[in-house]
């Protein structure tokens, strides 16, 4: 990873996952109460990586940051699932009953890591050719 990974993390986290993410060198930005365009705007959601969203009464904040970062991961981690409307929209949601913090964040940057050197891989081959 060249970069150092960035996250917003939207809603009480009281599982951890956004500790259990910084623990493992994520930059974290939290939004606490209703995840606005001002506040998403605010914690850097236009150069984030993740977008982490505990609390799936503020689902309408994927479609913003989307808006905002169309690359942005969005992870869900609540036990509740989400409205229709944002469900095609999230990558990845968790139910933090079946997968704890750790484990997710971890997995998490596993990803990011199997991204990184597919990406790696497509420059050299790239470079190789006449």
């Amino acid at each position: 990873m060249a970069d150092r990974i960035t996250a917003v993390v939207a809603g009480p986290d009281e599982r951890g996952l956004g500790e259990e993410l910084a623990a493992l060198g994520v930059e974290i930005t939290r939004i606490d109460g209703l995840v606005t365009r001002a506040k998403l705007d605010a914690a850097g959601i236009a150069d984030a990586d993740l977008f982490v969203l505990t609390d799936v009464e503020e689902a309408t904040g994927i479609p913003v940051a989307k808006e905002l970062n169309p690359d942005v991961r969005i992870v869900t981690y609540a036990s509740r699932s989400l409205p229709e409307f944002v469900a095609t929209v999230a990558d990845i949601a968790v139910d933090p009953d079946l997968l704890g913090p750790e484990t997710v964040a971890e997995e998490l940057l596993a990803d990011d890591d199997a991204a990184d050197a597919e990406s790696d891989d497509a420059e050299s081959d790239d470079e190789s050719e006449p």
